[in-house]
């Protein structure tokens, strides 16, 4: 596969919005914050997340599963997860084409958001939905989950109206959440996004949820809420 070829298929497998270069309402990237939530307003959050999370499929993050993650929670059923290798952690063969140097250069940059890399991607499709939510993991140097949510939010394009809040997850563990708009140049359209971050003994963990546009996106959220449900450190 060629460098644009690569560059092409990653985009549109990994980045939050679905075309580079376009703008927000106001004509230009933006990210904007609030403080964290209080005690109430993140228990009321845990609990909403508890009353709309979906059914379970299954466990992932744990040895064995097909994620192994700092982290463990549960996926939503029917939907497929599994492990993304970055490139510049596999073994490769020694190549004098120039175009495959830099497409695996173009791979491995898009395999990175800010401070985390890409480690699993769980498919909505087999559910009916298109969409992912995926995990990225950081090193044990990053520890504040919300420097490093905010992080990750800057690094994608044309955001705006990022609100941030804490939460605690089922399993005890302490987040922080952010909902914000993407637009996309390509598709001419702004869509919502969810993440939220944790950290851990082996760095922080940020779980995203993307979606085509806004409406799959919600389809999907109980996915991302049975995720909030039950995580948990492994």
């Amino acid at each position: 596969m060629g460098m644009a070829a690569a560059g092409a298929a990653l985009t549109t497998a990994l980045s939050g919005c679905a075309g580079p270069g376009g703008t927000d309402d106001t004509g230009r990237p933006e990210a904007s914050s609030t403080a964290p939530a209080s005690a109430s307003a993140s228990a009321s959050a845990s609990a909403s997340a508890s009353a709309k999370a979906g059914p379970s499929g299954g466990t992932i993050g744990v040895a064995g599963s097909a994620c192994e993650l700092p982290v463990r929670f549960d996926i939503a059923r029917h939907w497929k997860a599994k492990s993304i290798a970055a490139a510049g952690n596999e073994p490769s063969e020694a190549s004098d084409k120039k175009d495959d140097n830099l497409g695996g250069a173009l791979a491995d940059s898009l395999l990175r958001q800010g401070p985390v890399t890409a480690a699993c991607e769980i498919d909505a499709k087999p559910a009916g939905n298109i969409g992912f939510l995926r995990v990225w993991t950081g090193g044990t140097g990053d520890a504040d989950a919300g420097g490093v949510l905010r992080a990750f939010v800057a690094a994608e394009d044309n955001v705006s109206k990022a609100e941030y809040h804490s939460f605690t997850t089922g399993g005890g563990v302490t987040a922080v959440e952010v909902e914000y708009l993407c637009t996309s140049e390509l598709l001419e359209e702004t869509k919502k996004e969810s993440a939220f971050a944790v950290s851990t003994p082996d760095g922080p963990v940020v779980l995203h949820l993307g979606g085509m546009d806004t409406e799959e996106h919600e389809e999907m959220r109980p996915a991302y809420d049975l995720a909030k449900r039950t995580l948990e450190l492994t």
